[in-house]
């Protein structure tokens, strides 16, 4: 018998862990809403997009936040199906008694346990960020990145003033009146 999902006992590393190793976006999307505490409509304002679409988005980011750590996280069966599972986790994130469907019990308490210990996790992925800035590999990085960036553009220049030169128009004839 598998052992019993408890965001609880996540700690703030861990969680921070499990979620840069999530796809960019997807992240981003997590740490704005959750980890950050921006409300649904400023994440709706940054992202451009409606409501519906952000929940649903953050559903299935949660999901798969949810399935990365052990946890129960079965996708939705119907299109409408998802939809209420969506406006099921926005009302769970406002409100702690709103009941939501028992699929989404794991995702909503690691979202709510994302929310609890947000500012520990976003200070872990800001120093971990700054660790890694400093770090002698992301350096040696920068530097080729900006080696090869020189090099394309001695290319470009070496072939724009070596090029032949430009054939000689035709000489225009104006037409004669007859």
């Amino acid at each position: 018998m598998p052992a019993a999902f408890t965001p609880a006992q996540l700690t703030p590393t861990s969680l921070g862990e499990v979620l840069r190793t999530l796809p960019p976006r997807p992240a981003a999307l997590l740490r704005r809403r959750l980890t950050q505490g921006a409300s649904l409509e400023a994440c709706t304002t940054f992202y451009g997009v409606t409501e519906e679409a952000l929940s649903i988005h953050l559903l299935r980011e949660a999901q798969a936040l949810t399935s990365a750590l052990g946890g129960n996280a079965r996708p939705p069966a119907s299109p409408e199906e998802e939809e209420a599972w969506a406006r099921q986790l926005s009302a769970a994130l406002e409100r702690d008694t709103t009941p939501v469907s028992p699929a989404l019990v794991d995702t909503v308490a690691l979202c709510k346990r994302l929310q609890s210990v947000g500012k520990e996790v976003e200070a872990h992925l800001v120093e971990t960020e700054r660790q890694e800035e400093a770090s002698p590999k992301r350096r040696r990085e920068e530097l080729l990145r900006r080696l090869a960036v020189g090099l394309l553009l001695a290319l470009a220049a070496y072939f724009y003033w070596t090029r032949p030169p430009d054939p000689a128009p035709p000489p225009r004839t104006l037409p004669s009146s007859r």
